[in-house]
C-alpha cells in the first residue's frame, strides 16, 4: 500500500464524520441529551484524527500523482491549501469536544455554552470539508472540473477549451 493509496483510505472520513458528528450534535439539542452530545464530541475527536492521518498522507501522495497526465500541481496545491484550514479547524473541534465531554460529565453550567460553540464551529468545518472534498475529487475526476462558464481547465498547459452544453 503506498502513500496515495493510504491518503484515499483515510481521507473520507474527517468530511464525512464531520457531517454525521454535525447531525448527532443538532439532534442532542433537539433531545436534550447530553450523552447524544457526547456522541458526537467524540465523533468530532475522531473526524480530527483522521485529519491529522489525512494531513500525514496527503504529501506522499501529492508526490505520486502530481506529474501524472490532467492532474498538475496547481490543482493539488489548491486542495492542500483548503484541507490545511479544515485540519486547522478539525483539532480546534477536536479540542473544544474534549471540553465539552468534560463538562457534561461534570454536569457543568458552561456545558451548554461549549456545545454551542462546537455547533457554530461544526457549521464551518462542514463548509470547508465540503471544499476539499470537491478539491480532492477535482484532482483525479476531470469530468468535475467545471467553472461557472462551463469551461474546462487544462492544468498541465493552464489553458481552457469551451464545451458545448448538450
Amino acid at each position: 500500500m503506498n502513500d496515495a493509496h493510504l491518503h484515499l483510505v483515510v481521507n473520507h472520513f474527517p468530511i464525512i464524520g464531520t457531517i454525521l458528528a454535525l447531525g448527532v450534535l443538532i439532534a442532542g439539542f433537539f433531545l436534550k441529551n447530553s450523552s447524544v452530545k457526547n456522541t458526537a464530541y467524540g465523533l468530532f475527536i475522531v473526524s480530527a484524527i483522521f485529519a491529522a492521518l489525512s494531513m500525514s498522507t496527503g504529501e506522499g501522495a501529492e508526490e505520486m500523482v502530481e506529474d501524472m497526465p490532467n492532474i498538475g500541481k496547481r490543482i493539488i496545491h489548491v486542495h492542500e491549501e483548503i484541507a490545511e484550514k479544515l485540519a486547522i479547524v478539525l483539532y480546534l473541534l477536536g479540542g473544544i469536544s474534549v471540553l465539552g465531554i468534560i463538562l457534561n460529565l461534570k454536569n457543568h453550567a458552561k456545558a451548554k455554552f461549549i456545545s454551542i460553540v462546537a455547533l457554530i464551529v461544526a457549521i464551518g468545518a462542514v463548509y470547508l470539508a465540503q471544499l476539499v472534498g470537491t478539491t480532492g475529487g477535482e484532482i483525479r475526476h476531470t469530468e468535475i472540473r467545471t467553472d461557472s462558464n462551463n469551461t474546462k481547465i487544462i492544468p498541465e498547459s493552464s489553458s481552457t477549451i469551451n464545451v458545448d452544453k448538450e
